[in-house]
């Protein structure tokens, strides 16, 4: 009759349970990389919009007979409705001169909505355009 080695027994009894052990440890690993995935989807979608609502501002302070005042009013009402609404700080809409040609740029200060401590919290987006004469 073969004979069992004892050890194998004891290797296969300490090994009942140690699933729950790993889930335990990696569990709180998997949830810090999602938690930080989510903060850059959401920053990098707050500086998207943020960055087309100033561009868009600045076409529209741009036009024949407008003024910044349409500007300023153009990037809030893109924004109206959408989580970069919340995070503004100021609207900004000046117009410049460059190789004279007349610029109109429109800056955008906005808070970076974080979930945790790290990173930056502060954003600043241009948009620029041709002001039509």
């Amino acid at each position: 009759m073969p004979r069992l080695c004892p050890l194998r027994r004891v290797q296969r009894i300490d090994d009942d349970g140690s699933a729950v052990v790993e889930f335990v440890v990696i569990i709180p690993v998997f949830l810090l990389v999602l938690l930080a995935v989510t903060q850059v989807t959401l920053a990098l979608h707050v500086r998207a919009t943020l960055a087309s609502a100033a561009a868009e501002g600045a076409r529209v302070a741009a036009l024949s007979g407008s003024n910044s005042i349409a500007g300023e009013r153009r990037v809030r009402a893109v924004l109206a409705g959408n989580v970069a609404a919340d995070v503004i700080d100021t609207v900004r809409v000046r117009a410049r001169t460059t190789a004279g040609l007349r610029t109109i740029d429109v800056e955008v200060r906005a808070r970076i909505p974080l979930i945790g401590l790290l990173g930056p919290t502060a954003l600043v987006v241009h948009g620029h355009a041709l002001a039509e004469p």
